[in-house]
């Protein structure tokens, strides 16, 4: 089956890096796969035999209008048209069903957040109009699944894949560190603003700890070092910058927090999981209860609630024996993400359409 995947660039996001995971498997499955990007980044970096198709040319200033026509350009040649087009993330996924619908491609879209998530004016259309005009939709949980329904969009809950190797351990001996992942420049989303408030208490009853953010951006970066200035918390964060290591950072490490104000369905959750990381997480609107069970493989804390944050985190430091229990039960939890499972999710998808 030739199958194309479709984003804007491969920069350090989430989802980006499971349109490669994604595209990787396939690949390795016998398929003919293509990334198709607009734009430059290329910190994700997919595995030789996939063919990488760069429509980053062209002297339309208007980067969506821009997109739709190179796209519209390169599927003129009925000998690079796939069996499937599978865009990713919301502008990428109208362009992908517009290209689609003209070329008469099946388009199969991603959502990597949920419905409620500020979008723009195109990010709204897309979602409330656009949708139903591809093949299908593919949504991380089932929050979102109503909502689409009555759009009359043909959607499906597609969970982000687990490819990451089961980190077994036998002697627990890790850092006293607490990792966060993301973007720096996305900040809000990711909750690090609040995420600073919240540690730089805790970490000053526990200065044998520290809190070490893994992720660039050079704008989010200048404003959170100003956060932990404010705080008197500079010696106990470290920013790390972008990592293609960050499993090994996360096996090295004990406390894994995500103080997102939303989510899809987070995968770096489910990594921090199977590296044997004790999670705890804010509750928000869709993701996060999809992995954690509270007080079985994870901490839940009401959503966006510091105060309760701030209390179950120090308890978390404070207890040892509960960090390698939810540890034991977040490795036990993971099958239901396994890459195997999500491709034959895909290839059944594929198959009804």
């Amino acid at each position: 089956m030739k199958l194309d995947f479709l984003v804007n660039s491969l920069m350090s996001g989430g989802a980006e890096r499971v349109l490669v995971l994604l595209a990787n498997y396939f690949n390795k499955k016998g398929h003919e796969v293509s990334i198709i990007t607009f734009n430059e980044p290329d910190i994700w970096k997919p595995d030789e035999g996939i063919k990488r198709v760069r429509l980053h040319d062209g002297k339309i200033k208007n980067h969506m209008i821009r997109s739709l026509f190179n796209l519209f350009k390169y599927y003129k040649k009925k000998e690079n048209r796939p069996d499937i087009l599978l865009p990713f993330i919301i502008h990428t996924n109208l362009i992908g069903i517009i290209i689609g619908k003209l070329y008469k491609i099946k388009t199969v879209a991603a959502e990597h957040n949920n419905h409620l998530e500020k979008t723009d004016k195109i990010g709204k259309f897309t979602r409330k109009y656009g949708y139903r005009f591809g093949s299908a939709l593919t949504v991380l949980t089932n929050f979102d699944k109503p909502y689409y329904k009555k759009r009359k969009v043909n959607v499906h809950t597609m969970p982000n894949p687990c490819a990451f190797d089961i980190y077994k351990e036998e002697n627990r001996n890790r850092k006293k560190q607490i990792i966060a992942v993301g973007s720096l420049d996305r900040y809000h989303h990711k909750g690090f603003d609040n995420l600073i408030k919240i540690v730089s208490p805790v970490l000053k009853n526990h200065p044998d700890w520290k809190l070490r953010i893994v992720g660039g951006g050079e704008k989010g970066l200048d404003v959170l070092k100003d956060i932990a200035e404010q705080e008197g918390a500079t010696d106990h964060i470290v920013f790390e910058g972008f990592s293609s290591k960050v499993s090994a950072i996360m096996r090295a490490s004990e406390i894994f927090i995500m103080t997102s104000r939303f989510e899809g369905l987070p995968m770096v959750l489910i990594e921090a999981m199977s590296q044997g990381m004790a999670c705890i997480s804010y509750d928000c609107i869709s993701g996060p209860s999809d992995i954690i069970t509270h007080n079985v493989n994870g901490i839940l804390v009401e959503n966006q609630d510091s105060e309760k944050m701030k209390i179950a985190l120090e308890e978390l430091i404070k207890n040892p024996e509960q960090r390698i229990k939810f540890a034991k039960e977040s490795i036990n939890s993971l099958d239901k993400f396994n890459i195997e499972e999500i491709y034959n999710k895909f290839i059944n998808l594929f198959k009804s359409l």
